[in-house]
């Protein structure tokens, strides 16, 4: 059974940072994707960031880009977000997703994990 088990959510000021896990278990994705989402109240949920493979290839969306970096340690099946810079606009529950592929929908996701910034 695979899990994805995130962590690191909590309550920041504006400008403070947080850095989220991500931790797989029941199968590797060391040759597929892990990604970042997140959903505000009465939005949908939004792409943040992805990394594929190793972890030479990223992809964020422009509202974080600069400000966010995503990793990932494939000895550990984690992936990381670390969030700098925060704004009370990024207050959502954020959510890992992994897969095997590196294109098409992503099969796996956590339960996710809040993160409320504060002005």
């Amino acid at each position: 059974q695979v899990q994805l088990v995130e962590s690191g959510g909590g309550l920041v000021q504006a400008g403070g940072s947080l850095r989220l896990s991500c931790a797989a278990s029941g199968r590797t994705f060391s040759n597929g994707r892990m990604g970042w989402f997140r959903q505000a109240p009465g939005k949908e949920r939004e792409f943040v960031a992805s990394v594929i493979r190793s972890g030479l290839i990223t992809n964020y969306a422009g509202s974080v880009k600069g400000r966010f970096t995503i990793s990932r340690d494939n000895a550990k099946n984690t992936a990381y977000l670390q969030m700098n810079s925060l704004k009370p606009e990024d207050t959502a529950v954020y959510y890992c997703a992994a897969d095997e592929d590196i294109v098409g929908q992503y099969s796996y996701w956590g339960q996710g994990t809040q993160v409320t910034v504060s002005p």
